[in-house]
């Protein structure tokens, strides 16, 4: 007679270690959470470019000098750039050579080489003080003193250009991040629904034996939490190695300076594991609750 063998007789789990089905909805989720940090490290990048392009231009002006009948454009500019060089916040104030004004305005007029006769202005470059900047007024009071004919120009309209379009990005990104994980509870709560589905008849014996709704919505969601943590794994590491990529391809400042991923965004990526497990956890129990009580 052969010996009684226990662990054949050990009754099996209410959910199985491992489903069929465990692959596909682990890829799903790693590939949401793979679109979400990709999504997440653009936002830091192009923060941190539209904090770079706003601090180089709150350091500098421009100033477009016209020369008066009795004086020559390049007279007139050296005189602005004196003049501005000594004005409070003001570090260094540089009349620029003909040629650099001419390629300034090329792509709006073309060839300066033809435009010889047309009286182009000058332009003055003014590095200001980053601790205490001299102000739009400040300058253009400071140029009417000399009876200078000049327009400052500030860069307050591009850096507000900027600011919105920094602000639209990072919008935009919470929407996109919003919309993945909204994606992801739903892929989750399917796969609830079709577990307690393919469980009914278990479901209504352990309620019956006194399990509560809570314990039973409970074994559901340690479920497809440990799932998506570990499908947040895989998606986080692959944008993690995305990013990494992305950065020794463009050298300095990354794949391209208008989006300069540093190595320190990469550590953002880190929380995916648990913010999908949250994610799973919360559809997972809601959706089985909701589906337990119409059960009873």
């Amino acid at each position: 007679m052969s010996e009684f063998d226990a662990e054949r007789w050990r009754p099996a789990p209410f959910l199985p270690e491992a489903d069929a089905k465990d692959g596909s909805l682990i890829f799903v989720v790693a590939t949401l959470c793979f679109l979400a940090c990709l999504t997440l490290l653009a936002v830091l990048a192009a923060d941190r470019a539209a904090r770079g392009w706003t601090g180089h231009l709150t350091n500098e002006a421009t100033i477009i000098v016209r020369p008066k009948t009795n004086e020559t454009p390049d007279g007139a500019a050296a005189r602005a750039a004196e003049t501005l060089a000594g004005v409070p916040g003001v570090v260094e104030a540089r009349a620029l050579e003909k040629e650099k004004a001419e390629a300034l305005i090329a792509p709006w007029l073309g060839d300066a080489a033809d435009l010889e006769d047309l009286p182009i202005p000058r332009l003055v470059s003014v590095l200001l003080d980053p601790e205490t900047p001299a102000t739009g007024e400040a300058l253009d009071r400071a140029l009417k003193t000399q009876g200078l004919d000049a327009i400052v120009d500030d860069h307050s309209v591009w850096m507000k250009d900027i600011e919105r379009a920094a602000g639209a990005a990072r919008v935009i990104g919470g929407a996109v991040f919003a919309l993945i994980a909204v994606a992801a509870g739903a892929v989750v709560a399917f796969a609830t629904r079709a577990g307690l589905a393919a469980r009914r008849e278990v479901v209504e014996v352990l309620h019956l034996s006194g399990a509560e709704d809570g314990f039973i919505a409970g074994l559901f969601q340690i479920r497809f939490a440990r799932m998506a943590a570990t499908a947040g794994l895989f998606g986080a590491g692959a944008a993690a190695i995305m990013g990494a990529v992305l950065r020794f391809a463009g050298g300095g400042d990354g794949l391209t300076p208008v989006l300069p991923i540093a190595w320190i965004d990469l550590l953002a990526v880190a929380p995916a594991p648990l913010a999908a497990a949250a994610v799973a956890a919360v559809s997972a129990r809601l959706t089985a609750l909701a589906l337990i009580r119409d059960m009873m």
